[in-house]
């Protein structure tokens, strides 16, 4: 009630309390005379000024708190906890103000903490990295987060009020929510689905919600993309098979040629040579392998330790062009340089170089001969971009995002004749990222590929 008002009401009962006493006047003095009815209406009006004081301290220290109280007792019904009502120096109503107050102070900070917990707890649900469904025990969806949305496309208001079975079509979920019902414990299962064009494997994991007295009120759905670690598990399998047979090829003609010379043909000079050869060969490419190996293993435990010195591109590059121009003229392949003056970037020179003559080689061993291989070596804005275009057979474009994985060779036969270890992208994509920069592929088959290298001039 505002002060308006109040003073209206206390204004009410002061005409009202004059409209008395003017009775009780009108009645009482017409029956009295002289000097009686002078000490009537003298006490008329101290009775009448006593009243009024009566009244004020009564409307005062009672009716106005009461009513205040009243007020915000209804405010703080309509969930408005902000108000306070005014507290009076002394009294009972003093007590019941101080009260008031103190309880709307309590439900603002309950509320405030509520809030505050609802938006902590609304905050981790939504930015989990699993999908999230929350089920009553009758079946209906009461909770989605973002990541499901993410998963399963459309918006919470297709779901949320909803039958489990009537939004999900994958039989898969329907069995593990009924098995989380029926055993009343963690059950699991899977799907796939097609998320951004690509294949995503999806492990459903439901677990039983009890409330305080054990009873099931539900089950909560987590739905964990395990389509990485499916890929991870490929890669390691592919892995195991790639370098079990890449090894088994050099030990098989190793011990086939020193068992045939055992058997007499190191009778034979020219037999024996040629055999010794062919040994000293694959001893050679088995050691390389091996190398290549240990290379990668130290690259991907993060043991590869750089050496970060100021590389000026232009006697960087010197050394590499006299290394690689020799074996593309044996191909009579034309190797073409260009380089921007200049240039200067931080990196470890000897690991560089081994990324530049990796492609360069590559360019060497997969392009025909009169063909024609490029070292371009430019600056965009904060970044050094290496170059190296070839005009050799290409790559299919599904074998693009493959290229950099352990053994994976696009023409198998031909990567073997060129005495590759199918290591050497793996280790440059590693020695890039090595040095916070990255690589990209461009290829179109039978017309070249070009390799770009973009470091950082300081990391």
């Amino acid at each position: 009630m505002g002060d308006g008002e109040r003073g209206n009401l206390f204004l009410r009962y002061v005409v009202m309390m004059t409209a008395v006493f003017i009775l009780i006047g009108v009645v009482v003095v017409p029956f009295t005379a002289g000097d009686d009815r002078f000490f009537v209406i003298i006490a008329l009006a101290i009775g009448y000024i006593i009243v009024l004081v009566l009244l004020y301290h009564l409307f005062e220290n009672y009716v106005k708190p009461i009513r205040a109280s009243i007020n915000v007792t209804n405010e703080l019904v309509k969930g408005n906890y902000n108000v306070r009502t005014y507290v009076k120096p002394a009294g009972e109503a003093q007590q019941l103000s101080s009260l008031i107050n103190q309880l709307a102070r309590n439900l603002q900070e309950m509320y405030i903490q509520e809030k505050m917990q609802g938006s902590q707890w609304k905050t981790v649900i939504n930015n989990m990295e699993s999908g999230l469904m929350l089920i009553d025990e009758r079946g209906y969806v009461h909770l989605v987060n973002r990541k499901f949305l993410q998963m399963f496309g459309e918006d919470s208001v297709h779901y949320i009020g909803y039958l489990y079975y009537d939004v999900l079509a994958q039989k898969s979920i329907h069995r593990v929510v009924q098995e989380t019902f029926l055993y009343e414990e963690k059950m699991t299962g899977a799907i796939t689905r097609m998320m951004d064009g690509q294949k995503h494997h999806i492990e459903v994991v439901g677990a039983p919600v009890f409330n305080d007295v054990k009873e099931l009120k539900g089950a909560v759905l987590v739905f964990h993309d395990i389509t990485e670690l499916k890929r991870v598990e490929q890669m390691r399998k592919d892995f195991v098979a790639n370098v079990s047979h890449e090894l088994k090829t050099p030990i098989t003609s190793i011990r086939g040629f020193s068992e045939t010379l055992l058997d007499g043909a190191m009778e034979d000079e020219q037999l024996c040579k040629q055999f010794i050869d062919i040994i000293l060969k694959e001893s050679t490419r088995l050691q390389a392998l091996v190398q290549d190996l240990l290379e990668l293993s130290k690259l991907e435990k993060e043991e590869l330790q750089l050496t970060r010195k100021l590389i000026h591109v232009d006697e960087f590059i010197k050394g590499i062009t006299t290394l690689v121009e020799q074996q593309a003229s044996t191909k009579s392949i034309t190797l073409d340089v260009k380089l921007e003056e200049g240039i200067t970037f931080y990196g470890d020179p000897d690991r560089l170089q081994q990324v530049v003559l990796n492609l360069l080689y590559n360019g060497i061993n997969y392009t025909l001969e009169n063909g024609r291989i490029s070292l371009d070596i430019s600056t965009d804005k904060n970044l050094v971009l290496i170059k190296v275009s070839d005009s050799g057979i290409g790559i299919p474009e599904e074998s693009i995002h493959r290229i950099f994985e352990r053994f994976y060779r696009v023409d198998r036969a031909r990567s073997r004749n060129t005495g590759g270890t199918g290591l050497g992208l793996a280790i440059v994509k590693h020695i890039v990222e090595a040095h916070k920069g990255k690589i990209e592929v461009e290829s179109e088959v039978n017309k070249g590929s070009t390799f770009t290298v973009k470091l950082p001039k300081e990391w």
